[in-house]
């Protein structure tokens, strides 16, 4: 009798519930994976030397230009104080009222350079300003609050240069009034010089007791961009002048202003306010090059019966660089991406060419959970190291950009711990994380290294490249739209709405809000993450 031995041949399948490994085990195990590879680990030690390498060389080749004023507001802030102002003195509380009964902006465009069209494209851009002000002196700079007149965005209440309330949006004609308790300055408006809308009220700290009040008039230079070319910018700059006129100026109590009674220009005097800064207008992009910079005609003051007829120039706003110091110091980071993007792409795309991610799976069936322990792994990875190379890039360069002129009230005097340097090196690391895991999922969904790592690149280079031969308007919402949008979180220079600025794309100029450029990078890579992960689960590994 034969014996006879049956042989049963079993596949390796997926371990049982009970023995499958946790989400941590998988978290541990994918960073042994990445730190176990020794190329990946050169890389990913390459890219903080980049960023700070490259932030470096920035700062060292820049240097800054000579103002033409370093005046500074009662915060520090750099400023522009320009204007005619036809004042008395008010010691205590009181009020000063006036018609604005009309203004006008005055500037000529040359035909070469496009004339009458021209004109009011300037026009459009001009923030004049004609109204009431109480200023702490005649000192440009100083302390104050003011109630106007604007073309195109109504009433305003502007104080210390930085705070903008809008009020009714009404033009000339119009009464403005502005009133004083204490530090407490309020501003009304009126159609009819009886009843009064309020405007706005602002706080100034150390007002002194005795103050100039009266009606002024600003008049800032028209700025408007030419030629765009790869790298260079031509800009056209025009002077103009405001011709305001005022009726009944009248300051209560009459006591303060110790004027004796007669003609209605009794005790009123006639300044002009100026930080000989001319008309400066915007700040200019980097890279730009002024096409003319004229001078405006000199500021006028006429009485007729109680008319006064006010003609000013220059401004009463703060000023900016276009040069961003923080900004600078960060540069890096395109370099250093691109050392982080190519081990993200690897770090999926090497298990599929060798065929290591069927044994993950065997162990892990949950592919999802794979995919998602890999992007966590990877991404804070690179954020760590864009944090770490970002603290170490602006602690070398920041004393480097002082020493070449980068020097305060021109250029904040910032530190590591301002509030918004700690965003822009915290958004930088995010940033960079953010595009890691959109390169990991790209090189999940293509499965070929080579090509998911070109189009991140070609996704992070060609539209700068493409933004300054593109018209502004297209080429600045080609960088909305795509993963150069996140360094927008790098910009440091503040943006005032009172203040027009000269925005072109391919220098970052691209959202006014540092965090949605941010969003946009996070968008791509969820929706990216989320391909990735539908087309694991419906494909073999």
């Amino acid at each position: 009798m034969t014996a006879t031995t049956h042989r049963t041949t079993r596949t390796a399948g997926p371990l049982p519930a009970a023995g499958r490994p946790g989400f941590g085990w998988l978290l541990l195990s994918e960073w042994t994976k990445l730190r176990s590879v020794s190329r990946w680990t050169v890389a990913l030690l390459t890219a903080p030397v980049l960023i700070i390498l490259v932030g470096l060389l920035s700062a060292a080749s820049s240097q800054a230009g000579n103002p033409d004023s370093t005046v500074s507001g009662p915060d520090g802030t750099w400023v522009q104080d320009r204007f005619h102002f036809v004042h008395r003195p008010l010691t205590g509380d009181g009020s000063v009222t006036t018609r604005v009964a009309s203004t006008r902006l005055e500037l000529s465009v040359p035909q070469q350079d496009g004339g009458d069209g021209r004109t009011q494209d300037v026009e459009r851009t001009v923030w004049s300003k004609a109204g009431l002000m109480v200023k702490d002196g005649l000192r440009p700079g100083s302390r104050y609050a003011a109630v106007m007149v604007t073309p195109g965005h109504g009433v305003r209440l502007q104080s210390n240069f930085t705070t903008d309330i809008a009020g009714p949006a009404v033009g000339a004609p119009t009464w403005l009034r502005l009133t004083r308790a204490g530090s407490t300055i309020s501003a009304f408006q009126s159609s009819d010089g009886v009843s009064w809308t309020p405007a706005g009220t602002v706080t100034v700290p150390d007002l002194p007791q005795t103050v100039e009040v009266g009606p002024f008039v600003a008049s800032p230079a028209g700025i408007l961009m030419g030629e765009r070319q790869f790298g260079t910018v031509q800009f056209e700059r025009y002077p103009t002048t405001t011709r305001a006129v005022f009726e009944r100026p009248t300051l209560e109590p009459a006591r303060a202003t110790g004027a004796a009674s007669g003609e209605p220009q009794d005790g009123w005097r006639d300044d002009e306010v100026n930080d000989e800064a001319g008309q400066s207008g915007p700040p200019l992009p980097a890279g730009a090059r002024p096409d003319k910079t004229p001078q405006a005609g000199p500021p006028a003051a006429e009485w007729a019966g109680d008319r006064l007829t006010l003609v000013g120039v220059g401004d009463i706003a703060p000023r900016t660089k276009s040069e961003d110091v923080i900004k600078l110091g960060l540069t890096g980071a395109y370099a250093g991406l691109m050392a982080l993007v190519a081990v993200a792409v690897l770090f999926v795309t090497t298990e599929y060419r060798r065929g290591m991610l069927r044994t993950t799976f065997t162990a892990s069936p949950r592919r999802g959970r794979v995919l998602v322990a890999k992007a966590m792994v990877v991404g804070a990875v690179t954020f760590v190291i864009g944090l770490v190379a970002g603290v170490a890039a602006l602690l070398i360069t920041l004393p480097i950009t002082r020493d070449n002129g980068f020097l305060p009230p021109v250029y904040p005097d910032w530190s590591l711990i301002d509030p918004t340097v700690l965003r822009a090196i915290v958004g930088t690391a995010g940033v960079l994380a953010a595009i890691a895991v959109f390169s990991l999922a790209l090189g999940t969904v293509l499965r070929r290294a080579a090509g998911a790592v070109a189009i991140v690149i070609v996704l992070i280079i060609l539209p700068q490249l493409l933004a300054g031969a593109l018209p502004t308007a297209a080429g600045q919402w080609l960088m909305r739209l795509t993963p150069p949008a996140g360094f927008s979180v790098q910009q440091t220079v503040p943006h005032y709405e009172q203040v027009p600025r000269i925005c072109i794309p391919e220098n970052g100029c691209v959202y006014d809000q540092p965090w949605a450029g941010f969003a946009v990078v996070c968008g791509y890579a969820l929706v990216t993450m989320a391909v990735a992960l539908w087309l694991l689960r419906r494909r073999d590994a």
